[in-house]
């Protein structure tokens, strides 16, 4: 068997039968990634069956990601006024033993997006925690660096998450934080009935700035849950930006 290049937007490998078409495309653009290293306890309730907390060097971590999601079509087709959002979503990172090696992947605590409809869509099809708020954004990069922040409105009160960076961006080092942050290819939904759905995300690898002036600021037991409010509280333990590409969302799989 050949294991899959996580790096390729094509599986290596992998038996057809395991593939899913296409449901979702678009790109993720101008990425802030705020990262903290939490007790695994926090996040075991949240992890779906058939997957187990996945780890780098042993520290278990939580992201909190911006992004602009643009050109979005739905099974090819362009929403109109639903192509171009932001996007902010607080993740965490599990694995399972796939027919093609160990998939890395992504489960989701909540995701924020300005749009009813794709919060609805997103819910139906793969039972993900999406809610629709109001939301904003400035990205201001250029060849020198610049700031990144997307915003919320949770109530009354405007929340956001952003980064500065300096210089231009660079390749991810192999075995990195970095690498381990952006590199996981595959997402995990828990079902209504206790099941789990598999879905493969499909991007290029990313070149990254690390950041400076990283900040969440936030009701995060509000929006996530109180157990997230004191180690969302502190400084992450590393913040990066990333450039972003084109990406590729499969429809989702039963697995559990």
């Amino acid at each position: 068997m050949v294991d899959a290049d996580p790096r390729s937007t094509v599986p290596v490998g992998e038996p057809a039968a395991v593939r899913t078409g296409r449901f979702l495309t678009g790109a993720w653009r101008s990425l802030v990634m705020l990262n903290w290293e939490v007790d695994p306890a926090i996040l075991r309730p949240y992890v779906p069956r058939g997957t187990e907390l996945d780890a780098w060097r042993g520290r278990t971590f939580v992201s909190c990601v911006g992004f602009l999601f643009t050109d979005t079509r739905v099974m090819g087709i362009p929403v109109p006024f639903h192509t171009r959002f932001e996007e902010v979503n607080l993740r965490f990172y599990v694995g399972r033993q796939g027919p093609d090696g160990w998939r890395r992947g992504v489960c989701f605590v909540r995701e924020i997006v300005p749009r009813w409809a794709v919060a609805a869509l997103a819910r139906a099809v793969y039972n993900e925690r999406y809610v629709a708020l109001p939301m904003r954004h400035t990205v201001e990069l250029g060849p020198r660096g610049g700031r990144v922040e997307y915003g919320w409105r949770l109530g009354e009160r405007w929340c956001s998450v952003g980064a500065s960076v300096e210089g231009e961006p660079a390749a991810l080092t192999a075995g990195g934080e970095e690498e381990f942050i952006t590199e996981h290819y595959w997402g995990y939904a828990a079902q209504r009935d206790g099941g789990t759905v598999e879905y493969q995300v499909q991007h290029p690898s990313w070149r990254v700035w690390t950041a400076h002036d990283a900040r969440l600021d936030a009701d995060v037991a509000a929006l996530y849950g109180a157990e997230f409010a004191a180690p969302l509280a502190a400084p992450p333990s590393s913040a990066f930006v990333a450039v972003g590409s084109p990406i590729t969302v499969r429809r989702p799989r039963r697995i559990a």
